[in-house]
């Protein structure tokens, strides 16, 4: 009988290592839709609609968290577009600078979005460097490529708007706006329009606590047990972030709307 219990732990703790490295490997490691490599190959032809790039880091790439740009792609609407994911995890503005040519230039876009710089707040970046590595991003799209260009606000991190790390982003979203204004590309609100959503709730939401077992566990509850990224949010008792960085259902809502309707006021010929 004790040989038997030992052999069923063993088997629960194998299955439980085996679902924790699914969980893993989708939310982590996996692929985003259509990448760069795919889809910007010089043999990669077939598909002639004018090329959206959204470049960023994991909340763009979508696979822990929600996918904006995958329901852009599948938005009727936005079906004269081909989108490109070239989100990276744990990218922050100096990775994003070193692949620009692979990753923007190449695709040949009409159209490039930047959500870019949650990592550089919690490394620690400086602003003057983050201000820097953002002109030089935005500056070399602009000579590269005919592109139309959206910076997007940072979203809060946590769902406590007056907890110091939020005071900290808040530097760097001022650069962000005025990047915009300087170098004449278009400005997109994504901050502003998580902290209306948030603010409508009388009491703060919790601090900032983002930690890799918490993003393995959200990932867990939506992979292996099938709750949609609101619910592992509800979970986790905040709304717009599944585990204080990334996006869930509603808040990745939020960045879809705000990038749909840019590219619905672009002119035709960038459409």
């Amino acid at each position: 009988m004790k040989r038997k219990i030992i052999v069923f732990v063993c088997l629960l703790l194998a299955a439980a290592l085996t679902g924790t490295g699914t969980a893993g490997y989708l939310a982590f490691l996996r692929p985003a839709d259509n990448p760069p490599a795919a889809a910007c190959a010089p043999a990669s032809t077939s598909d002639t609609r004018p090329i959206v790039v959204a470049a960023g880091a994991s909340m763009t790439r979508g696979t822990l968290g929600a996918d904006w740009v995958g329901a852009l792609r599948t938005d009727p609407q936005h079906r004269g577009h081909q989108f490109v994911n070239a989100g990276i995890n744990g990218n922050t503005t100096a990775d994003l600078l070193e692949r620009i040519d692979a990753d923007i230039v190449a695709c040949r876009p009409a159209a490039v979005t930047l959500l870019i710089g949650t990592n550089d707040v919690r490394d620690g970046l400086p602003l003057e460097q983050y201000r820097e590595n953002l002109r030089a991003i935005v500056e070399r799209v602009k000579t590269r490529t005919t592109a139309r260009i959206a910076l997007m606000s940072l979203p809060p991190l946590g769902e406590d708007l007056d907890a110091p790390i939020n005071h900290t982003l808040s530097g760097y979203n001022a650069v962000i706006e005025e990047i915009a204004a300087d170098t004449g590309v278009n400005y997109l609100p994504l901050h502003e329009r998580m902290t209306e959503v948030l603010r409508q709730v009388a009491a703060p939401g919790p601090e900032y606590s983002f930690s890799f077992v918490g993003a393995l566990a959200a990932a867990t509850r939506h992979y292996l047990f099938g709750q949609s990224w609101d619910q592992v949010a509800r979970n986790g008792g905040i709304r717009l972030l599944v585990d204080h960085i990334h996006l869930s259902d509603r808040g990745g809502a939020i960045v879809a709307d705000l990038t749909s309707t840019w590219l619905s006021s672009l002119p035709r010929d960038r459409r």
